[in-house]
Order: C-alpha cells, then structure tokens, then sequence
C-alpha cells in the first residue's frame, strides 16, 4: 500500500512513452511549440512525417532507453531507435488513412467506459496493483480524477482512442474470418494423437554418386522444368573503403589527463569514494572482492604490488580507471601469474624437444627470458609480451601445464614442459591467495567531434580524388585496404558488411558500374563506395548453376532408386517388415518411439512425410512407399491412440479461439504488409540523420 501511495500522484509516468509509439500526433499546436526544424522527415501516400513529430518520438524513446540503461546510448542504438519510430509512424499514419477511409470513429463516452470500466487498460492499471496482485480501484479512480495528473490523462485518453479505433478497424476487417470444426478436430489431432510406428528407412545414402548415371540432357531438362529456382532478383555488390570511427591518441591522451584531474580532486575531497563514483563515473557504484584475475591485466599487476589506496588511472578495456584499493581477504583460490616460450616449429617433437632444451639453458645462464620469447616463442600473443601469460587460476590451462605453474616456485625457470602444443619453457612470475577488495571509477575513451571530423575529411578526400582518378587505384596509393559485399537486392534490410543504410542502398541501384560515391556514415565509421557489380533481374544462366542442377539431377535419381527398392522390399517380405534385411542387410527396422505430430519422433525427426503417412496408417499395415527427407519409408503403425470425444469436447472452444486468434493475426499481419507494399513512402531520413 506504501508503494501504491507513493505512486499515486503522478501515476501517469511512463505514458508518454507509450504514447509517442502509438499515437499519430496529430496536434499541430503542440508539435510547432517544440519549435526545431519544419522539413518533413517522409510523406506516407502524401501525408507528411514531419521532422518535429519524428524527433519527438526519438527524443521520448531514447529518454525512455536511457532510464532503463542508466547510461549514454551508442550511435547504433540512436539508429535502431530512428528506425524503429519510423516504421511506427509509418503504420500509424497508414492505419489512420484506412481509419479515415471507413469513417471509423471512437466517441468520449466510449473512452470513459474503457478508462473506469470493468478493466482499465493494462498501463494505467499497473502502478495500483498491490503485491498480492490485488487491484486497488479506490486509489485509482482517485489518481484518474487528481488535477494533477491533468495533462497526463489527456495523453492517456487519446491513447486509449487511438487502440481503440485500431481494434475497431482490425474488428472490421478481421469480422470475416471463422474457424471450422475440421480445422479445430485437426488441431487437437495433431496435438494428441499419440502413434508408434516400426518404420525401414531406405536411405539415399545407399546409392553412391557414383553409381548414379545422367547426362547433359537430364541437366538440361532439370534445369528448363525447375526456372522459378534458378530466379534473381536485380542485385548490386560494393566495393568501399572504411574509415573506423575509433578514439585517437589524443582522444585517449585527454581522457586520460581528465582522469588525473579527478583523482587529485578526489585527495582533496572530504566525500566517500562511493559520493565520488556518482559524480564522475560512467558506471555505477559497486564494491567488489575479486581474485587477482578477475580484475583487468593492466589494473591487476598494478594492485598486486601496492598498497591499499588509490592506483591509476589505468588504461584497460572498460576505458581508464581509478582504483580505490581497499585491501585483501583470503581466498580459497590460488592464482598464478606465468611467462612461457613455445617451442613447436622446429619440424619434430625429436627437434622440439632439443630446441627447448637449448633456449632452457641458456636461460639459465642469465639470458634475458622476456627477449628470447619475443624472438623464438610459437605462441605470437604471449611472444610479443615477453612470454607473459597475465594471471590465471585452476581449470585455465591444459593440465600438464597447469601442474608446472601450480607446483613451480616463483622465479624459477623449469625445464621444458610437454603438451599438446609442444614444449613449454615456464616462468612463474607470481602467486596470490587473496582475494581484493575494490571500487573504481570508470571513464571510457570515446571518439572526440575533432577525431571525427578529421575521419570525415579523410574520407571526403579520398572521395574526392578517387572520382576524379578511380577508386581503385587510389585506394592501392593510399594504401587503403577495399572489401566487398556479396550481391544484396534493393529490398534488403540492411547490406552486407555495411548495415542498414537506405540513402546506401538508394545510390547502388541508381548508378551503373565502377560509379564512385561520396561519403556515406555507418555504424562503425564512414565509407566510400563503388558499384562493383551491376546483376540483372532474371534466370541464372545454366552454366552459372550447373553444378547446382548436379546436385539436384543425382539427389531425383536417388530417389527412383530408393522408390524402386522399397517397392521391391515390400513385394518380397510378404507382409514382414522384419523379412527386409533378408534382402538387403544395408536397410534396418527401427522403432519410432512414442510421438505426436507436434513432437515428432527423436529417430525421425520433423519429417511431415513420415508424420501424415502416419496419421493415415491401419494398425500393423505395411504402408507403400513414402517420401520423406531422406528417402523412402516402409512404414507399420503399431499403436494409436483413439480419438477421445470427451477429451475434445472439453477443449474444442479453447482450440477453435486460439485458431481463431492465430488466423486473425496472421491476416491482420499480411494485410498490412500488403498496405506498405502498395503505399506511396517517401523517406528522406538522410537528409537530417545520414541513413
């Protein structure tokens, strides 16, 4: 009841939200008082997207996502947001058209029997249900009724419209669809009858290709009878350059310098660590104890040899961090810290072996282990670090490894150690059975506008240049490395390598081949790209799909085979379907164990020729011949479950309701897409946005 108290007065939180997704604004007064641009974001049929209601939307989603995040949003996450409220106006405003179109209409008395009725819509219910999970209809008709939640409300109404027409409009157009008691009796077939069948399987497998005999004219004849599978659609491949937007030297130089700052304002301050975290973190506060490997490399060899107090700011992959370091606890868990040189390139685990055992003495003779590691060492990751393998515990590593480390004193070079990579020269470099006690402060380095703009100049240039002498050859003396995408269609959701991008997609179906672009944002940077490939719509030519057309030409045959056999294994048995491996020892009887058309057999699996024949099937019959996923089937049914009238009559309205529901979304679905499909949509998103 606290809780509902607490709430009550502005319970209305969060219904804005709901509202920018559902609603079309259509209330010019409020969206010219956001000010902003006037340009139109879209046109839907001629109807106007305007690019104050399009930004409010993103505005209110992306309050809403950072909320629930407790964080910045990524530039991809800005971008997903834009998409998805664009593909939201874009319904809504359509939905409105058909709306108009059957003069719909939701008076003010129906909005106050939703809104006090029997029950209130689910998202003005929610903040007076108790925890018992009892609604308190007092305290919400009191809420509803509070002049303070005013302005709420009238948002909250119009919301409730807006479903309202739509369920009206979905009602009209759905008030066709029934479901038939066949329909209902199918469904509770399928989800009921239980059958075992003992089944011979004459697999394709049997036939080896090459025991499988075709010529050019049965290619041919495949191929001129199967054209729909051979159809493309118009298709373009790219070829760009990127340019990444990552942090610079000087971006991280920066974060860096500001960390400094806050650690000395930290010395001077008279707060608590935690008070510190809220100001000047971008993550939350948490005091955690950790094994020494838990904690970032960089940070972890840093805390292990300090005392407590505050260490950084250290660069690792979160950004940079200031520790505080509060202490250590013990801990049942050992870690170790190691170095090692792999020796596995020397041709022979003969060679292998003499190798390291040539590097181990002359390490212990004083030779400098971190330099022979970067210089001999098979494994390039740790080489490069001097042989340094950071800190690790139990269960890590292969366990002759994990023996030498565990066993090994610190400081100590041990003779060479046999694994499956090869000989390892081991240095433990240290141990801890602590655990440490921390909190930190976390700053990530970002990309400043300055590096940005620097990316984006060196994009345009090469843009630039690259139209004027191809791009190709600029790219090799700039060297800048190109890839390519595979073919995409003009109705692809996103390109490949690239992501979503329509102003992208738009240019590579508008320009011809070896056309250069200007420069195009990402997700991950800026591009510049070339029609590398122009495909046409039509049918790949045979040639293009021969080997294709192989695969399908044997795969028929082996079916005529696998057909002609069984129908001879059935004749023979005489009724036995334990009698085929008399015949042919390569074909089994198997047992199909107990299931439903819905939960197919674990031996058979989805096979839904093996599952109908079986629906069809008289007890202990041997069935013809069927086809299924992987050849022909003897099959015998060997147990059914009867139909159980009562059983059906029991459940027959819930099944016919949730065809009924299934059916109606299915439609309702179909029919929108086929609304957008033939609908005049203009997007002129990168105009303001780059997409």
């Amino acid at each position: 009841m606290a809780r509902m108290r607490g709430l009550a007065p502005a319970f209305i939180i969060g219904v804005g939200g709901l509202f920018v997704l559902f609603m079309v604004i259509s209330d010019s007064n409020v969206l010219e008082a956001l000010g902003g641009r006037t340009n139109d974001v879209g046109f839907v049929n001629g109807t106007a997207i305007t690019y104050q209601e399009f930004q409010f939307a993103v505005d209110q989603q992306t309050e809403m996502r950072k909320n629930q995040t407790g964080k910045d949003l990524e530039e991809s996450e800005f971008e997903q947001i834009r998409e998805q409220v664009w593909e939201s106006l874009v319904t809504q405003k359509l939905l409105k058209e058909q709306i108009d179109k059957y003069g719909i209409t939701v008076s003010d008395e129906e909005i106050k029997d939703v809104i006090l009725g029997e029950n209130p819509p689910q998202f003005l219910m929610q903040n007076f249900i108790d925890s018992t999970g009892k609604f308190n209809r007092q305290m919400y008709e009191s809420a509803i009724r509070d002049p303070r939640n005013k302005d709420a409300m009238v948002q909250a109404e119009e919301l409730v419209r807006q479903q309202r027409l739509t369920e009206k409009l979905q009602s009209m157009l759905l008030a066709g669809i029934v479901v038939g008691d066949q329909e209902v009796k199918q469904r509770f077939i399928e989800q009921n009858t239980k059958m075992n069948v003992e089944y011979a399987l004459i697999d394709l497998s049997l036939f080896p290709d090459s025991e499988i005999k075709y010529d050019e004219n049965d290619l041919k004849s495949y191929y001129n009878n199967n054209l729909d599978k051979y159809k493309i659609l118009a298709q373009r491949k790219l070829k760009f350059v990127l340019f990444p937007n990552v942090p610079s030297a000087d971006d991280s130089a920066q974060i860096k310098k500001d960390m400094e700052n806050i650690k000395a304002a930290v010395l001077r301050d008279t707060l608590d660590f935690k008070a510190n975290v809220e100001i000047y973190s971008s993550l939350p506060y948490s005091r955690d104890t950790l094994v020494i490997s838990a904690i970032p490399e960089q940070a972890a060899n840093k805390i292990y040899n300090s005392s407590p107090g505050l260490i950084g700011p250290v660069a690792t992959y979160e950004g940079y961090c200031l520790y505080n370091f509060l202490g250590t606890v013990a801990s049942g868990e050992t870690q170790v810290r190691a170095s090692h040189i792999l020796i596995n390139q020397m041709g022979s685990d003969e060679k292998n072996l003499e190798e390291a055992n040539r590097i181990y003495q002359q390490l212990i003779s004083g030779a400098d282990f971190a330099k022979i590691a970067k210089e001999k060492s098979g494994d390039p990751g740790s080489g490069a670090r001097g042989g340094d393998l950071g800190w690790f515990g139990k269960g890590a590593m292969v366990p002759e490894f994990e023996k030498a480390c565990f066993e090994g004193k610190v400081g100590e070079v041990q003779k060479p150690v046999k694994t499956s990579y090869g000989y390892h020269i081991i240095k433990v470099t240290a141990r801890s059975d602590r655990k440490y006690v921390v909190e930190k402060i976390v700053n990530p380095v970002k990309q400043s506008a300055t590096s940005r703009d620097i990316v984006f100049n060196q994009a345009n240039d090469f843009s630039y240049i690259a139209q004027k002498n191809g791009f190709e050859k600029e790219a090799k003396t700039l060297n800048y490395s190109i890839q390519e995408t595979t073919p995409f269609q003009e109705n692809a959701l996103s390109i490949p390598i690239l992501g979503n991008n329509k102003r992208l997609l738009k240019f590579a179906f508008e320009n011809g081949v070896n056309t250069v672009s200007d420069v195009f944002k990402v997700s991950n940077g800026f591009v510049v790209v070339m029609v590398s490939e122009v495909i046409k719509e039509g049918v790949k030519p045979f040639e293009e799909v021969k080997d294709l057309v192989k695969i399908q030409v044997v795969r028929e045959k082996k079916y005529e085979k696998a057909k002609q056999l069984a129908s001879d294994l059935k004749r023979k048995i005489n009724g036995d379907l334990n009698r085929v491996a008399e015949f042919n020892p390569n074909v089994k009887v198997l047992q199909s164990g107990e299931f439903t058309p819905l939960a197919p057999s674990p031996s058979v699996g989805r096979d839904f020729g093996f599952i109908d024949a079986a629906l069809k099937l008289e007890p202990n019959k041997i069935s013809d011949p069927v086809k299924g996923l992987r050849g022909y089937y003897l099959m015998k049914l060997t147990g059914k479950t009867p139909f159980d009238e009562t059983a059906f009559n029991n459940q027959k309205s819930m099944l016919k309701q949730s065809i009924l529901t299934e059916k109606k979304n299915a439609y309702f679905t179909q029919w929108l897409a086929k609304l957008k499909e033939d609908a005049e949509i203009e997007d002129n998103r990168h105009i303001f946005f780059g997409q």
